[in-house]
């Protein structure tokens, strides 16, 4: 029985599993970079992949949490501005600045921030996947509070072994994605 056991084990020991959801968040957040045309690796969708269901279902949590975690830091992230300075760095200014009261208020506010950005890196494994959630990913879901992402099942399976395939993609990809494909009209038989 497994009573109070949540989760699914996937065919997997622990570490595996945690490395596996980890490659899954940052395969979906990898998405939204930016690629050349015919680039190698490049995502046909951005902020979509397709995997298992079951796998889609179990990375989904870490996916919601990693953006509500980006959201929270981004938001204390533009508290901190206004205690900035603007002045290049190793200047004369920025020197002044430095030993003001201004830097120490700006260091109390900026710290929620960097503590989200270190739980992000640590929770995904992978800094450009942590930089693209913080720049391009939890800027458009500031608004919103909270499900940030659909899973779809797919009408095929998977070829090898039949395996239920699913997308998972963040919700409002569809609006930066390319247009869908037209659809065919039927010629009646007349």
């Amino acid at each position: 029985m497994r009573h109070r056991r949540k989760g699914r084990v996937l065919g997997r020991s622990p570490s595996h599993q945690r490395a596996l959801l980890r490659n899954l968040a940052s395969a979906l957040l990898l998405t939204e970079r930016e690629t050349e045309a015919g680039e190698i690796g490049a995502a046909k969708v951005a902020g979509r992949i397709v995997t298992t269901l079951a796998k889609a279902k179990e990375v989904r949590p870490l996916v919601e949490r990693c953006v509500t975690i980006a959201k929270h830091g981004l938001a204390a992230g533009d508290a901190a501005r206004q205690f900035a300075t603007s002045a290049a760095r190793e200047s004369a200014e920025w020197k002044r600045w430095r030993e003001s009261a201004e830097w120490s208020k700006w260091a109390q506010a900026v710290a929620p921030a960097v503590k989200a950005r270190r739980r992000v890196i640590r929770l995904l494994g992978d800094k450009q996947a942590a930089r693209i959630l913080f720049e391009r990913v939890a800027p458009r879901f500031v608004d919103r509070p909270g499900g940030y992402t659909r899973i779809l099942k797919l009408a095929t399976p998977r070829l090898g072994d039949a395996g239920p395939r699913a997308i998972i993609e963040f919700v409002g990809a569809e609006a930066s994605s390319a247009a869908p494909a037209p659809r065919v009209e039927r010629a009646s038989a007349t």
